[in-house]
C-alpha cells in the first residue's frame, strides 16, 4: 500500500501460517508445546476470557498433538452458554474441559494457592499463562521478522500481554523502529516490556484503543470494513485493526518521515469476529464483514 510523501506499508500476514493456530498464538505455543512434552505432561491448563484466541488456539493445538486441554474461563456465568459463544462451542469441540470461575476468582490466577487447587482438582498439567505469554512464548515470537524484513524502517505490532512485540523487540535490526499499539487502555505495560527486552529502538502508542481491551465504535467498524473491501485483507477489531487504524492515521498527522517503508504484523485473531458480531448486533450496530 502506497500513501503520501513516499511512504508504503505492507502486512506480514502470520494470519495465514495456520487454519486455527494462528499469528502470534502459533509462535507463542510453539516452544511450550515442546516443552510440555519433553516433560512429558499430559494436559495443557491456561486461563482465557469468553472471545479468548488464546484459549481456542490451545484448544485446537492441544487436540492435534495430543494433549488433554483445560480453560479456565472467567466469567461463571458463562457456564450455561457455551452453545452461545462460538469461541467456548470451538474450544469445547476440540475437547477442551472448562472450569468456570467469578472474575474475583480470576484474579487470583496467578497465585501458588490458587494453582495448587487446580492441582488437586485435574491433577499435574502444564502451565500456559494467559494470552500465552512467557520466556518460550518470547523466544517463539523472536522468530515472526526475517531476514527479507531488513528493508523496512518501521515494524508495527498490536499488544495485548506484551509478549508478541518482546520477541520482535529482540529480534529487530538497529536501524528499524518498533512501535507497539495498546489494546488496553494505558501505559502500563511499557515497565514490564523494558524489564525483558534486550534494544532500545521501539515505542509504545496508547492513543488508538478505542476505549480500551474489546471496545469498538462505528468507526473502527467502518474502517475495518473499507479496508478488507480495498485489500482483501480481514482485521480483527480488538488488535490488528486498531494498529493498522493507528498507523495510517500517523501516516496523515506526517509522523513518518518521508520514504518511510513500514512493516505490520497480522498477529490473527480472525475467530473473534464472529462473537464480536453477536455483540454488535445486538446493540443495534453495523457488524464488521469479511465475508467479501
Amino acid at each position: 500500500m502506497c500513501f503520501p510523501n513516499g511512504i508504503t506499508v505492507h502486512i506480514k500476514r502470520e494470519d495465514l501460517i495456520h487454519p486455527f493456530v494462528s499469528g502470534n498464538k502459533f509462535r507463542k505455543l510453539k516452544y511450550n508445546l515442546l516443552q510440555a512434552k519433553e516433560e512429558q505432561q499430559e494436559t495443557l491448563l491456561t486461563f482465557g476470557g469468553a472471545y479468548s484466541n488464546h484459549i481456542a488456539a490451545v484448544a485446537f493445538a492441544g487436540k492435534e498433538k495430543g494433549f488433554k486441554t483445560i480453560g479456565i474461563i472467567r466469567g461463571d456465568e458463562l457456564r450455561d452458554k457455551i452453545s452461545e459463544n462460538p469461541t467456548l462451542q470451538f474450544a469445547e469441540n476440540c475437547g477442551m474441559q472448562f472450569e468456570f470461575v467469578s472474575r474475583e476468582t480470576y484474579r487470583l490466577k496467578t497465585e501458588i494457592s490458587f494453582l495448587e487447587n487446580l492441582k488437586q482438582k485435574f491433577g499435574d498439567f502444564y502451565l500456559i499463562p494467559e494470552g500465552g505469554t512467557n520466556e518460550l512464548a518470547i523466544k517463539g515470537c523472536e522468530e515472526i521478522l526475517t531476514e527479507e524484513d531488513a528493508e523496512f524502517d518501521y515494524i508495527g505490532c498490536s499488544i495485548g500481554t506484551g509478549g508478541t512485540i518482546c520477541g520482535i523487540i529482540n529480534s529487530v535490526l538497529p536501524h528499524q523502529k518498533v512501535l507497539g499499539f495498546a489494546a488496553l487502555k494505558g501505559d502500563f505495560l511499557i515497565e514490564e516490556i523494558r524489564n525483558i527486552v534486550k534494544n532500545k529502538n521501539w515505542e509504545l502508542v496508547t492513543d488508538y484503543h478505542f476505549g480500551g481491551y474489546g471496545k469498538v465504535n462505528i468507526e473502527l467498524i467502518a474502517f475495518i470494513n473499507q479496508f478488507f473491501a480495498e485489500n482483501n485483507i480481514p482485521l480483527d477489531p480488538i488488535y490488528t485493526g486498531k494498529m493498522v487504524f493507528g498507523v495510517i492515521d500517523l501516516i496523515h498527522k506526517n509522523f513518518f518521515p518521508e520514504k518511510s517503508k513500514i512493516l505490520l504484523i497480522h498477529t490473527g485473531g480472525i475467530q473473534g469476529i464472529q462473537g464480536m458480531n453477536m455483540k454488535l448486533k445486538n446493540k443495534k450496530l453495523p457488524i464488521i464483514d469479511i465475508n467479501g
